[in-house]
């Protein structure tokens, strides 16, 4: 039997690194972040959607914006370059998004007696979590992502 012991998943890339966790605290990563939240408590308090309330804005969106990077850039990785246990990577990975896409919609909404939209929610909110993933996967400045995008430009 294997016995997951935190160095072991640390040292095979299994959870978020140090790295994930300060690109987070980028002022472009920041403020992208706040826009995002912006928009969603805006439709929170205006749209009149049944399941739509900041509550499960707050706790959806800033759950996207911890976990949404890391699961897109291991999928990728592990799609692209098959390290070793990348079965198991994409398996976390594809967790922590169902998790926040869906898990925690239905615990929220159930804990308060709320009516769900869970199919409507899934698919909407799935395509925002891998979007917002997208945006903040590069690990950069806005300065070293123009810097980049122009050498690609230039070379390509």
């Amino acid at each position: 039997m294997l016995i997951l012991r935190s160095s072991w998943v640390r040292g095979n890339g299994l959870l978020p690194d140090r790295t994930d966790l300060r690109e987070l605290i980028r002022p472009w990563k920041l403020g992208s972040f706040a826009i995002g939240m912006t928009w969603l408590l805006y439709g929170a308090l205006n749209y009149g959607i049944a399941d739509w309330d900041v509550g499960i804005s707050l706790l959806m969106g800033g759950l996207t914006y911890l976990s949404a990077p890391w699961s897109v850039r291991t999928l990728l990785s592990a799609c692209r370059h098959r390290p070793p246990y990348w079965v198991l990577k994409i398996g976390i990975a594809v967790l922590a998004a169902w998790i926040v896409v869906d898990g925690v919609y239905v615990l929220y909404h159930t804990a308060l007696g709320n009516p769900m939209l869970r199919a409507e929610n899934f698919y909407a909110s799935s395509a925002l979590y891998f979007l917002a993933g997208s945006i903040w996967l590069y690990r950069g400045s806005v300065r070293e992502f123009v810097s980049n995008a122009r050498a690609v430009l230039r070379h390509g």
